[in-house]
């Protein structure tokens, strides 16, 4: 639909869930095709080992977004908590632009702020921890000289260890910080956020010094799709089933 813009996170893309790769594709052939532009904000893959990965599911992925750039759709993607590693050849190849995190953008003339959002996750002080470890150039650099089959089971032992440290952590503690919200807002100007990260697709709305100000939360695509559709008017947020919106 021209005049819209899309925005999709945490589809985890992973070859034992071969039915969200199948729902991707569906949605970019089936929605994305014709649109204004395509925002995926992190976490399009469950792992990313470095762009020397010759899995075949993920190639399946990348064409596809590369022949909707060739239909005239642009695709923007965030780093998310999972696939870090993206880098340039994986943009080349896709044909399309890897942003900061975070970013700020114009949406029909609105500024809007797109985030992963594990950056606004601040109370979990051990994980940011290690967020800042896995993003430092120097790690990343190491990491990447590793052969890949190496790569393959730290990342591995690292998933285990995360839903290990995971099933002991409240909800509250995995959930975003409203100040960090605030802050990160007022550092960029903007009042609305669109983020992915937590999993709890939503719309919250709140006054800060009688403005207001609003955080549109994606949802992941485990058990089905969540699409945030903008055009020039209005959005909305949406599910969608895994059988074929």
């Amino acid at each position: 639909m021209q005049g819209e813009t899309l925005f999709i996170s945490d589809l985890h893309l992973d070859s034992d869930q071969p039915e969200i790769q199948q729902q991707l594709l569906a949605f970019i052939e089936q929605d994305a095709k014709g649109s204004d532009a395509l925002y995926i904000l992190g976490d399009l893959f469950e792992v990313w080992l470095g762009d020397d990965d010759d899995n075949a599911d993920h190639q399946r992925t990348i064409d596809a977004l590369k022949q909707l750039h060739s239909d005239g759709t642009p695709v923007y993607i965030l780093h998310g908590n999972r696939d870090f590693l993206l880098g340039e050849q994986f943009a080349q190849n896709a044909h399309c632009s890897i942003l900061p995190d975070p970013s700020v953008i114009d949406l029909y003339g609105q500024q809007v702020m797109i985030m992963h959002g594990d950056l606004l996750c601040s109370d979990d002080v051990a994980y940011q921890a290690f967020r800042q470890q896995i993003r430092n150039p120097q790690w990343q650099a190491q990491f990447l000289q590793l052969p890949l089959a190496q790569r393959k089971q730290i990342a591995e032992d690292l998933r285990k260890k995360s839903q290990q440290e995971t099933q002991g952590k409240t909800m509250d503690i995995m959930d975003v910080t409203q100040a960090t919200v605030d802050d990160f807002m007022q550092q960029y100007a903007v009042h609305t956020l669109i983020h992915g990260h937590t999993h709890r697709p939503d719309i919250h709305t709140w006054t800060s010094k009688d403005e207001r100000m609003q955080r549109i939360v994606l949802g992941d695509w485990y058990t089905q799709g969540s699409v945030l559709r903008w055009d020039r008017n209005e959005y909305h947020l949406q599910s969608l089933d895994r059988k074929g919106h």
